[in-house]
């Protein structure tokens, strides 16, 4: 490997870190650097780095010996596996440095931080050397991109509002929903709320999902009510439905008036059954074709992208209306099943007569079904035979675990 002297931080987001004998460590997410008074360039404490169980350590920078484009490797020793505090005086440079508004130094004009480059001194200390900014952009445009030392910005040392995400966002691009909401867990609160209100509707809703309640009902909070009921129609109705039955009868209500008819209408439906029961933890939208649907045109929806695929491993054959309630329910068909049959077969014609599930059905009842037959979507029918959702493995596995399974594993 040939070792660096100097590399940019949101570049080092995501390297592998290996140990002495190239065993795999972990990921950088981070780097900790301490800002110091005046414009003396900061020194980098260390790097986080998430390990096993998504557990987020602190190593300091001192057992780094070499950094590279695909990788970062740690000189030996045991390394402290106690999850990551941020103390005080300890900045992040994702988390707090990036999109921060400075003044450049020599033309006086305003520009926003995109990146931030460390450099390796004579003494083998790292400092935070350079800043990439960028000026504001006219009529749509991208503004002019600068790479200055740190001296040539003016604004990082002091407390900073109004503090912008889109470059943070633009970090977590690529990873999953779950991945972001533990890495917006690690921000500080104020950042934590930044970052959400810049994100999109669709993709802050997905984070939503993967968020413990809890932290879910804050963020909700910190939205304006408009913003808010956008987010819960993008949210799967169940995942709504949890979140607003955390909250006051005032409140939910109020979102639920906000929220546009046809998306309120599925969330009232599910606020109605019992979280520990099917009604309560299924969806109320699955895929339904009508009986006279071929096997191409099912296979065509379930490829829809915001379909998971626990709910594309099968679609539930209902006559019309299509939307839950649905008409008479006449049974399901797998995906395995449909890819075998020619694609012109009306889907009618390969339906399995598993008996579907009840609403009322306890969790207990719900956990034997899916393990008696080995399903990883189920199909939920009312007392007039009407198909009204359809449970998801993952449904039944967030009611399973304790409820704080999801900060249990932020905390390895």
């Amino acid at each position: 490997m040939t070792s660096v002297s100097r590399a940019y931080v949101s570049r080092l987001a995501g390297l592998t870190v290996f140990d002495p004998n190239g065993d795999r460590v972990g990921k950088v997410r981070d780097a900790v650097v301490a800002l110091r008074v005046g414009a003396a360039a900061p020194r980098v404490l260390g790097m986080v780095v998430e390990v096993v169980a998504r557990r987020r350590i602190f190593v300091p920078m001192g057992r780094v010996t070499a950094i590279d484009t695909g990788a970062v490797m740690l000189a030996s020793g045991t390394l402290n596996l106690k999850r990551f505090e941020q103390r005080a005086g300890e900045t992040l440079v994702l988390g707090e440095l990036l999109d921060r508004t400075v003044r450049i130094v020599e033309s006086g004009r305003p520009a926003h931080v995109v990146d931030a480059g460390m450099e390796q001194t004579r003494t083998g200390d790292w400092v935070l050397s350079r800043i990439a900014v960028q000026e504001p952009g006219r009529l749509g445009r991208r503004g002019q991109l600068h790479q200055l030392a740190w001296d040539e910005v003016d604004g990082l040392g002091l407390p900073q509002t109004g503090q912008g995400a889109e470059t943070l966002i633009a970090t977590y691009r690529e990873m999953n929903p779950a991945d972001v909401a533990h890495a917006l867990q690690e921000l500080p609160i104020k950042r934590r709320h930044e970052v959400a209100e810049a994100m999109d509707d669709e993709r802050l809703a997905d984070v939503l999902g993967e968020l413990p309640e809890a932290e879910q009902i804050v963020i909700l909070g910190t939205l304006q009510e408009r913003r808010a009921a956008d987010e819960l129609e993008e949210m799967d109705p169940d995942d709504a439905a949890d979140l607003l039955a955390e909250l006051s009868n005032v409140d939910r209500n109020r979102l639920l008036e906000l929220m546009e008819p046809d998306e309120a209408e599925p969330v009232r439906q599910l606020l109605k059954y019992s979280e520990d029961t099917a009604g309560g933890m299924m969806t109320s939208e699955p895929v339904i074709p009508t009986p006279d649907a071929t096997i191409a045109e099912a296979l065509a929806r379930v490829r829809e992208p915001e379909i998971t695929p626990a709910l594309a491993s099968q679609v539930y054959v209902c006559r019309p209306p299509s939307a839950t309630p649905t008409g008479r329910y006449l049974g399901l068909a797998h995906i395995q099943r449909l890819l075998r049959e020619p694609p012109s077969t009306l889907v009618s014609g390969v339906l399995d007569d598993l008996d579907p599930l009840r609403p009322e059905a306890p969790l207990a009842e719900v956990t034997r079904y899916f393990a008696t037959y080995n399903l990883v979507a189920a199909p939920v029918v009312d007392e007039q035979g009407r198909l009204v959702g359809a449970v998801s493995v993952d449904d039944v596995l967030d009611h399973l675990l304790p409820e704080d399974w999801r900060e249990r594993s932020r905390r390895g």
